[in-house]
């Protein structure tokens, strides 16, 4: 055969077609967990769309940040969850929503029960029905949490999903509403639906309050010099996750939706990373060079004596386990904390 003539042969091939870009809407998408995950999910080869109302303090100072990391792969559209009808426009065309919009502090619901279950309740039955209506197949993770196992007086060791759920507090109940909505949403209605109880997660471009994210505001407070106040004795325990290892979570919950729909997952740090607040206090104060300041109130509402993840459901079916030990996770937020004090 002559050469020119396998040349052209060659050159008369098709070219191989490009793997259509997924895309993903992340709502509550600038905050610390929306943030964590737009860049693992960027990497990952997704183009990501953050909605977001920027009402919490952090959200828009996140939110340059990742814009001005990737540019032509992230987007914004400022939004709430509350608005049900400006919601189909927005799921309609994504292959996945991750849903982490959320009133996140029991003392803030206590406040203001109202505002807590319209945002919560509310809120997550409206990107429900948009993507029941508009956008029924496309994979849908729900951020839920541990508090709907409510006060685990007893310690029975780590949390298992068989726990009994005991809604406590209206972020309790909120949150509880929404994450048994998101999972009968798959069995009524046939919808690839995942939740996720977290626990305690910490990272960088968290912000934290004494009301939530406190592993970030006792590494912020210590920096500047603010004394600390530990409701409690300060032996509580809890199972501490980096959002690194969470978003990775979230990619495979998504990408074995043939696995994870319709299922609960129990999600923290596990027995592995479990602390009491004393000791993260302790090694930040050691990592620091700083010497903690705090004192001590009474326990407030619904807080959780002792809470671990018992995360071996998530090990079986997906083969996730955190990667990231606490100590080295806590010294990457501190890091991070420095820099932008």
């Amino acid at each position: 055969m002559d050469p020119s003539e396998r040349v052209s042969k060659t050159r008369s091939r098709p070219p191989v077609p490009a793997e259509p870009e997924r895309r993903i809407l992340i709502t509550g998408g600038a905050g610390f967990l929306g943030v964590n995950a737009a860049v693992h999910l960027v990497k990952d080869g997704w183009y990501v769309t953050l909605l977001d109302n920027l009402s919490r303090p952090g959200t828009e100072r996140n939110l340059k940040w990742v814009l001005t990391r990737y540019p032509n792969r992230i987007a914004f559209i400022k939004e709430d969850v509350r608005n049900a009808s400006a919601l189909p426009e927005h799921v309609s065309n994504q292959d996945a929503i991750l849903h982490l919009a959320g009133q996140v502090a029991v003392t803030t619901s206590l406040a203001d029960p109202n505002t807590d279950f319209d945002i919560n309740a509310r809120g997550t039955l409206n990107v429900l029905e948009a993507v029941r209506l508009h956008n029924h197949d496309a994979p849908l993770v729900f951020a839920s949490t541990n508090k709907v196992y409510g006060k685990l007086d007893h310690n029975n060791g780590p949390c298992k999903e068989g726990q009994p759920i005991d809604f406590h507090s209206p972020y309790g109940c909120s949150k509880g509403s929404a994450d048994q909505y998101v999972r009968d949403y798959a069995r009524c209605f046939q919808m690839n639906t995942v939740v996720l109880r977290q626990s305690c997660i910490y990272g960088s471009h968290q912000y934290g309050t004494e009301d939530q994210g406190w592993v970030a505001h006792f590494v912020h407070s210590i920096l500047k010099g603010r004394p600390l106040t530990i409701y409690g004795d300060g032996t509580q325990v809890r199972d501490l996750l980096d959002a690194r290892d969470l978003s990775s979570l979230y990619a495979l919950a998504i990408d074995k939706i043939g696995i994870t729909r319709g299922e609960i997952y129990n999600v923290g740090g596990g027995p592995k990373n479990q602390r009491n607040l004393l000791e993260v206090i302790d090694h930040i104060g050691g990592l620091t060079q700083r010497k903690p300041e705090y004192s001590f109130a009474e326990w407030r509402e619904g807080d959780q004596k002792y809470y671990v993840s018992d995360i071996s459901k998530a090990q079986v079916d997906l083969g996730w386990e955190p990667q990231i030990a606490f100590d080295s996770g806590l010294r990457d937020l501190i890091k991070w904390a420095e820099s932008v004090s």
